[in-house]
């Protein structure tokens, strides 16, 4: 089983909290287990990258410089990612960029020299896991109050949360639809006895 090489973030809902059309860098909120789960990546050299939609360029509702601030702060609290790839246009542009198209993890696969069948999308909705199958690479769904049902139910891989999710694929591509926490049973709690 080859190895993953790099592993793509959709942004909002699965790197930091969504806050729709978020032009603020102040607002920018980590997800819980993100610093821990990229952590985990750079330390075994796994190459990482965000593809995001940001439509509200198309809508008028920010620009492409807003955008660009709210990523630099995700990349002084989260980063330096690698690869940084932003589809601009709204769902009715056609363009094939945007998620769940595959232009944007294609793109980005090309960016960091990596095989897309060796990279591993992990998103938060439906268009993510669906562009990293017209891409040819895996998608890992982490679900929030924001996910359809029908889309958790849809997609090949669940996991409750971002860091389970990138500890399922530090041995290789991700195996099983629900993914679950593979820690020793000692170290998923803490030290007064429940769970953390």
């Amino acid at each position: 089983m080859r190895p993953v090489t790099a592993v793509l973030f959709d942004r909002d809902g699965t790197l930091v909290h969504d806050v729709p059309y978020n032009g603020d860098p102040d607002l920018v909120r980590p997800v819980d287990g993100a610093r821990e789960a990229l952590g985990l990546l750079r330390s075994r050299a796994i190459r990482t990258a965000v593809v995001s939609n940001q439509s509200g360029i198309a809508r008028g509702l920010l620009t492409v410089a807003d955008v660009r601030r709210v990523n630099r702060r995700v990349d002084e609290l989260l980063g330096p990612f690698d690869v940084w790839a932003v589809c601009p246009h709204g769902p009715d542009d056609g363009c094939h960029c945007r998620k769940p198209e595959p232009g944007l993890v294609l793109w980005a696969a090309g960016r960091l020299c990596a095989d897309p069948a060796d990279c591993v999308v992990i998103g938060d909705i439906g268009a993510d896991v669906e562009a990293a199958s017209r891409a040819g690479a895996h998608g890992i769904l982490v679900p929030t109050p924001q996910t359809r049902p029908h889309e958790t139910a849809g997609a090949d891989h669940v996991a409750p949360d971002l860091l389970t999710a990138v500890r399922a694929v530090l041995t290789g591509p991700p195996r099983g639809a629900v993914l679950a926490d593979e820690r020793p049973l000692k170290d998923a709690y803490g030290t007064g006895g429940g769970p953390r």
